[in-house]
């Protein structure tokens, strides 16, 4: 019976451990590769196309060759949604990548991180910014280092970051020509690029390698793509690079992605403080009291839940334990035990045998 019982919250405790991984099975998409040899098996998460392989024994991927007009991209193959999880949370993702372009007389375009819809042709490549296709109805986020000056969309300058959404127009630049750092220097650098998609903020964040991350963004900019990609629509994230005319070199030596659910306290649509602040203020006045009512059931309702999972861990180690400790009585132990006499009857003995 013992084994049973035992056997039994053992169960109970594995399903609630699955339970609670399948709350975070959707949202968690992550992976890390700090080279791309044999031993990291980084084909098993990426692909590669266009011009796109692999040099110098895994230590880079070499996103363009070194012909003209080459172009190439390695994608994340597995699908990421703005929403996920149980119940519904908006996703928000961070990456990281290290990369050098070399020196060219004649600049290619240089390297984006793109987020594009499910149905992208990422085998497509043509003369557009960083070979990625133009046109249609294709929907797509592209953060550009970009070394090519091209008045068509605007490029003012050969030595910029750019942020373009759904066409090679960017939305907001920043120049690199104060900043002691050359995209087509040769050096390498690092980059982090995070979305945090209860503010919809996009930043931009770049430094030598070696160096550590700014505190500060040197890119950033407000965008909805959860309206983008809705709730049951799907992405996929890459790096792509085009040369044009250039024999320029794209290598990438390192790149991670993860992504996070958004914490149950934060609000699926972020409020303007400014807009709202007055409301708010009389809303804080208003329910003040029933605030603070809501605290303190929330209270009760988390002690009592600890108190019912400790309760539930108590039995379940008592019950493993309690079965080592039976003490059996053995028949020598029975005839060791020495009968009591009360000390009042054998006095009126005594004192009967007297008279």
């Amino acid at each position: 019976m013992a084994s049973i019982s035992t056997s039994r919250y053992f169960t109970i405790l594995c399903l609630f451990t699955l339970y609670f991984k399948s709350l975070n099975a959707d949202s968690n998409s992550s992976f890390y590769f700090k080279n791309f040899g044999k031993d990291s098996n980084f084909e098993s998460v990426l692909a590669l196309y266009g011009n796109a392989n692999v040099v110098n024994d895994g230590l880079a991927i070499q996103l363009t060759a070194p012909i003209v007009s080459s172009a190439g991209r390695v994608i994340y193959k597995k699908p990421i949604k703005f929403y996920s999880g149980i119940p519904k949370k908006l996703v928000s993702f961070s990456t990281y990548f290290s990369f050098s372009m070399s020196p060219d007389s004649r600049n290619g375009d240089g390297l984006a991180f793109i987020v594009f819809s499910d149905g992208y042709p990422v085998d497509l490549f043509d003369n557009n910014t960083f070979g990625l296709p133009g046109g249609g109805n294709f929907k797509f986020l592209s953060v550009e280092f970009d070394t090519l000056m091209d008045d068509k969309y605007g490029d003012n300058n050969d030595n910029r970051i750019g942020i373009s959404l759904s066409n090679f127009v960017s939305l907001k630049v920043t120049n690199f020509s104060s900043i002691s750092m050359g995209l087509n220097s040769g050096n390498r650098l690092q980059v982090w690029i995070d979305y945090e998609a209860g503010s919809r903020r996009l930043e931009v964040r770049m430094n030598k390698i070696g160096e550590n991350r700014p505190v500060d963004p040197l890119l950033f900019r407000r965008i909805d793509l959860p309206k983008i990609w809705p709730e049951n629509e799907e992405f996929f994230v890459g790096l792509s690079s085009s040369n044009r005319n250039s024999t320029q070199l794209c290598n990438v030596y390192s790149w991670s992605l993860s992504t996070r659910r958004s914490p149950d306290w934060m609000h699926s649509e972020p409020l303007d403080p400014f807009v709202y602040k007055d409301s708010v203020e009389n809303e804080i006045k208003i329910h003040k009291k029933s605030d603070c009512v809501m605290r303190i059931l929330s209270a009760l309702i988390l002690g009592v839940g600890l108190g019912a999972l400790g309760s539930f861990i108590g039995m379940f180690i008592w019950t493993i334990f309690a079965n080592r400790r039976l003490i059996a009585i053995t028949p020598e132990d029975e005839c060791a035990i020495k009968p009591v006499v009360d000390e009042k009857v054998s006095a009126n003995e005594k004192q009967y045998v007297s008279v």
